[in-house]
């Protein structure tokens, strides 16, 4: 049983309470008093509406199944549909023009593009090699994975791979930050003498800094905004072998991560949403640190510091050690039990989690010495899952709600607006205009966005398999439309435009391949699952001047048309092979339950699965709605029948036991399929259409706390 405290007109979960008032409120000169009272006014204000915005998707989604089931078996008319989704208010009407008002951004939002990171909250480890990925050594990245090509075989250091790795970092300065007179690869000594750098560049504007000299001696290169740095030692291997004797190529990664409370994480009580928090504190404190074993040693990590290096016309420059920190808090959908009103009812986890991490922020804005994350004075919260402009301007009441407690000035607090939701992409611009001068953030999420483009249209008919989604119409369009809308709304150098994850962490050689289409695309960052794909990933942004392509894409106006954005990916007439069929839903089953049990049996959000090709792909809840989505979209306009539907469930839980044979914490599903896990997948599934908006959220906390004997 909870044992909970009275604070204000909240009951509070012990664990909650002393980590705020021992932990958080110390030294922020907010007094406990002060910080419930605002919590319980934040609930008493915005609890309701919070419950009419919740209320008003349930109506328009009854409203549009309606619609659907009245014209099922009628040709589709875009005119049609449209006027009846401005009847409805679910389209609304376009204000004027306008421009974004967000100002004391940070330069990694407002003019840094490169690639950015996304970690469980919940894990102090990855959320510390997130935080450290603003550094990485190109060398390293490509001789670990596949980018050159194949593998490393061995234990070994292989000084012939050594040598095609550095042979692949020569090959990219020249193509980014060209000599003037010669190859890097002909390069035998590099000097700085007065300032000037020798060899010197084709562009010496390139040139930004330096530390050290003669052997020990690292250059500072900047290329569309992001730095490299060269590194001199020829006493170490890699210098050794190397005529210039250069060490390692070190590229600025991560400008940015997500700290994520929501998407990758499991936290279904009070003793998670602690964990999570104390990571975040840890991390805006500065002093989060982490006991490490790796190769039979342990050792302590912790986050690194800014450098100083010398300027070519000799003054000084800093340069962060760290990524920029942004927060992701819980969606308006969820409650937490960590928090109980009078009456005993949870209240809004986003609520909880506007006044922590803000709070807990404070730490970081308050610093007068030492590395800071926010250098400006910003603290920058992701706020997922807002469906139309009316739930961004809850939103943003309720930041400016949290800010006044605090005794913050307005819009300290900017808000990154994520266009996974149909209800957004279609109403963007009028979604920014409701937090316009507090938008820092803007991106698209092909897994949520699609999950909820099943679920929004699900009465029209079947929808085509979950691969031939990104080929749909409305992808194009979507994809297109978010960077249009944000550069005619102003974004450029104010805010970031994001795109979404590169799902395959092993496969580097096609990421280098595919993932430069988001910068050209216009995006100022672009999810990476990894700290090695944030170093292989920012190559990307050497080649492309975001910033400069976006203005040109200004200048071009609006590409992607509503009509496309509304085409439904219906399967028309399409006449199913058994192949096809078995194929599609052995493939969402296999996803779904090799995500599901990790989740709820060991607590795990967000993690790198097998998929039914032995493929790694990371995966999260938005994943897994997608497949849920697809696979009860199916069930219900009869592709396939239940009993077959469960006998493929069954089928691919063993699949999943065999995958997951090595790990020792593990559970089998099968033979008995009678466990939480397995149930959960299934209520995925079979109850699938009924889950608000298609949200996994409501069956994965159910099941998790069952399995934790909550």
């Amino acid at each position: 049983m909870t044992q909970r405290t009275q604070k204000a007109n909240l009951h509070v979960a012990d664990p909650l309470v002393r980590f705020i008032e021992d932990d958080v409120l110390p030294g922020t000169g907010i007094a406990p008093q002060t910080f419930w009272n605002g919590l319980s006014d934040l609930v008493a204000t915005y609890g309701p509406r919070n419950a009419e915005a919740l209320q008003r998707r349930e109506d328009l989604q009854g409203q549009i199944d309606t619609w659907h089931q009245d014209h099922r078996g009628d040709a589709f008319e875009a005119e049609a549909y449209r006027a009846f989704l401005r009847e409805i208010g679910y389209l609304v009407d376009e204000g004027p023009a306008f421009e974004i008002g967000t100002t004391g951004v940070d330069p990694e939002i407002a003019s840094i593009p490169g690639p950015q990171l996304v970690v469980p909250i919940m894990n102090a480890r990855f959320a510390l090699n997130a935080a450290n990925a603003r550094w990485g050594s190109l060398y390293d990245a490509l001789y670990g994975t596949d980018a050159l090509g194949d593998l490393p075989q061995g234990k070994g250091y292989d000084a012939e791979r050594g040598a095609r790795a550095i042979a692949w970092g020569r090959q990219h300065l020249d193509a980014v930050a060209p000599l003037a007179s010669m190859s890097w690869a002909e390069v035998d000594r590099l000097s700085v003498e007065g300032g000037i750098l020798t060899p010197q560049l084709a562009d010496q504007g390139q040139f930004a800094g330096y530390s050290g000299s003669g052997d020990s001696l690292t250059v500072l290169l900047r290329v569309n905004g992001l730095l490299i740095e060269i590194e001199v030692d020829p006493r170490g291997e890699i210098g050794q072998q190397d005529r210039a004797g250069i060490s390692d190529i070190r590229l600025e990664s991560a400008v940015s991560t997500i700290m994520d409370c929501e998407d990758s994480v499991a936290a279904v009580d009070a003793e998670d949403k602690v964990l999570g928090y104390s990571n975040w504190l840890g991390l805006m404190r500065g002093d989060l640190t982490e006991e490490v074993t790796k190769n039979g040693e342990t050792f302590t990590r912790a986050l690194k510091g800014d450098r100083s290096f010398t300027t070519p016309d000799g003054g000084e420059m800093t340069v962060k050690g760290r990524s920029l920190m942004l927060v992701r808090n819980v969606g308006h959908l969820m409650t937490t039990p960590a928090v109980l009103d009078d009456d005993g009812n949870e209240i809004g986890e986003g609520l909880v989690d506007a006044m922590c991490t803000v709070t807990i922020a404070l730490h970081d804005l308050q610093k007068t010495d030492g590395a800071r994350n926010s250098t400006t004075g910003s603290v920058y919260v992701v706020k997922p899952k807002m469906h139309g402009p009316e739930e961004v301007k809850l939103t943003d009441d309720i930041f400016a709600h949290v800010e006044k407690v605090l005794g913050l000035q307005p819009n300290t607090v900017k808000l990154g607006i994520m266009d996974e939701e149909r209800r957004t992409s279609v109403n963007l611009a009028e979604c920014i205009r409701a937090a316009k001068d507090r938008v820092a953030f803007i991106n698209t999420g092909f897994l949520d966005r699609t999950g909820d483009e099943i679920h929004t249209s699900m009465e029209a008919g079947p929808m085509i398999p979950k691969g031939e989604m990104k080929n749909a119409p409305w992808i194009k369009a979507y994809e297109d439309r978010n960077v249009d809308i944000g550069l005619a709304c102003g974004l450029r150098g104010r805010a970031q435009i994001g795109k979404g994850m590169w799902a395959m962490p092993d496969r580097m050689e096609e990421m280098l391949e595919a993932k430069i289409g988001h910068p050209r695309a216009g995006a100022t960052c672009a999810w990476v699952p990894s700290p090695t794909a944030a170093t292989l990933h920012a190559t990307h942004y050497h080649h492309v001047d975001v910033l400069d392509l976006q203005e040109k894409l200004a200048e071009g106006g609006p590409r992607g048309a509503l009509d496309d954005l509304l085409t439904i990916p219906v399967a028309k007439g399409r006449n199913w092979s058994e192949d096809e069929i078995t194929r599609e839903i052995e493939n969402n089953a296999q996803g779904i339950l090799g995500y599901v049990v990790r989740w709820v049996d060991q607590g795990i959000g967000c993690s790198k699965v097998p998929d039914i090709n032995d493929v790694g792909l990371m995966e999260d809840r938005a994943t897994c709605r997608i497949s849920s989505q697809a696979l009860a979209n199916w069930l219900l306009h009869d592709v396939v029948d239940e009993a077959r539907m469960m006998d493929t469930m069954q089928k691919m839980a063993a699949v999943v036991d065999r995958q997951n044979e090595g790990d020792p914490a593990y559970t089998p599903m099968a033979p008995d399929f009678d466990g939480a896990a397995f149930q959960a997948a299934c209520d995925l599934v079979f109850k699938g259409r009924v889950q608000p908006s298609g949200y996994t959220e409501p069956v994965l906390h159910r099941w998790r706390q069952k399995a934790k004997g909550d």
